[in-house]
């Protein structure tokens, strides 16, 4: 793997834990564990609130066990794709076959519906939701991710863990407009990360969005999503169509400046990091003051 620093702070990949830390995609962790963030942020009523032990359990399960639940059942049933994707040969890992994965895979589904007591219905439908759509995008039979567009609309489940905290400490669901908000800006993200599978995919008999409408037009898709996004988002607060407006402004320039998309690619967490930190920052800020 590339010798970056994240690369070097983590255990060797030779290792289990190395194997497993990188299968989990630490560069990815927070596309999970961010919006528990957010949630709680606009869930709790108070600053005692932000720390609660469900909010907590929940950024916990969420930044490692639900990571290695997601992507453990893709690397389990991607493994012959991933022999030919470049991805795998320098920041992320290959399957390597062992018993290992699935095992894990069970156990952090599992501690997953052990969340469901502890949670009103909002939440645990969501939990509930998250846990099928994580496993059906790769896994049999729905295997969303060979789907052209469902692949992406199957993707909103990266703002499930946001529904889950908000109700965690609300009692009730997030406002339905903010849910549909996020869910077409991680359509726009999923179908954006799919462009630099586009080959491997095609070369695997693979169809998704992005094989189907070619690099130029899964550009466009993401912006549509990005801008839909923001203006769902407008009618929430104008604040969130500012921030969620960021995007499309981004691809644009990313087109715009010729960026190679395998480059552009690994910019996203940043992005990602700042944008939910200014929508945490805006909660806290009228808790703390509004």
């Amino acid at each position: 793997m590339t010798d970056t620093l994240l690369d070097r702070t983590l255990p060797s990949e030779t290792t289990r834990a190395g194997y497993v830390l990188r299968m989990s995609r630490p560069r990815f962790w927070l596309y999970l564990a961010g919006p528990v963030v957010v949630g709680v942020a606009y869930g709790a009523d108070g600053p005692a609130e932000l720390f609660a032990p469900v909010a907590v359990a929940l950024f916990a399960y969420f930044l490692l066990p639900a990571n290695v639940f997601l992507y453990g059942v893709n690397d389990v049933f991607d493994a012959d794709i991933d022999e030919g994707n470049p991805k795998k040969d320098d920041r992320e890992v290959r399957y390597r076959g062992d018993r290992l994965v699935p095992a894990l895979v069970v156990l952090t589904g599992a501690a997953g519906l052990a969340f469901l007591p502890l949670l009103p219905t909002a939440g645990a439908a969501a939990m509930v939701a998250f846990l099928l759509l994580a496993a059906e995008y790769s896994a049999p039979p729905l295997r969303f991710k060979t789907t052209p567009f469902l692949d992406s609309v199957s993707n909103g489940l990266y703002v499930l863990p946001g529904v889950v905290a908000y109700a965690a400490l609300a009692g009730r669901a997030p406002p339905l407009l903010a849910v549909a908000g996020g869910w077409l800006w991680a359509m726009g993200m999923h179908t954006f990360s799919a462009i630099p599978d586009i080959e491997p995919d095609r070369r695997a008999g693979i169809r998704t969005t992005a094989t189907v409408l070619g690099e130029r037009r899964t550009y466009a898709y993401c912006g549509c999503c990005w801008l839909a996004a923001a203006a769902v988002f407008g009618v929430v607060h104008p604040f969130f169509a500012a921030v969620l407006g960021v995007y499309p402004l981004f691809v644009a320039g990313i087109v715009a400046a010729d960026v190679d998309v395998d480059r552009a690619y690994w910019w996203f967490p940043a992005v990602n990091t700042v944008a939910g930190m200014a929508l945490t920052l805006a909660a806290l800020w009228v808790m703390l003051y509004g």
